[in-house]
């Protein structure tokens, strides 16, 4: 089990390290090479449609909404980003994608369905519970180490 122990934590240790590395050169391309991959994942968060407010979006890519509006500062002098006041509540900052904020969203996405497309093509249909049911322990362990700190 000392081996397996082993070849579990080494893959779990590179593979995030790969992914943050390959998906940074995948969605930085000459398009967006004024993103950064912490650009890429405000976008993210953001998605295309109506927006979301800034409270929203801090608490889903947990950061503090002071963190948050220094990303949204450089991403709306990009003009990746627009922000408005809710009409309801004036003090509600609401944040929605411009066009070219659309346009570098689809590309992260397609990036994201590639990957997994990628592994599930590996997989049978009965490895693929297996996989889904391992990722979810990882997510809880995630979501569980970060309440602690």
């Amino acid at each position: 089990m000392d081996t397996a122990y082993r070849k579990i934590n080494d893959v779990l240790v590179n593979l995030i390290n790969e992914i943050w590395e390959l998906e940074e050169k995948a969605i930085i391309t000459e398009e967006f090479q004024d993103l950064t991959n912490n650009d890429m994942h405000v976008i993210e968060a953001i998605g295309p449609g109506p927006g979301n407010n800034m409270s929203a979006i801090a608490k889903k890519l947990n950061v503090t909404v002071g963190t948050l509006t220094t990303a949204m500062n450089h991403l709306v002098k990009k003009m990746y980003v627009e922000r408005h006041r809710s009409e309801k509540d004036r003090r509600v900052v609401m944040v929605n994608l411009t066009p070219k904020g659309e346009g570098a969203y689809r590309h992260h996405e397609d990036y994201h369905r590639q990957m997994t497309q990628a592994v599930v093509d590996r997989l049978s249909e009965e490895e693929l519970p297996v996989l889904v049911k391992t990722l979810d322990a990882l997510t809880d362990f995630f979501k569980g180490y970060s309440e602690k700190s």
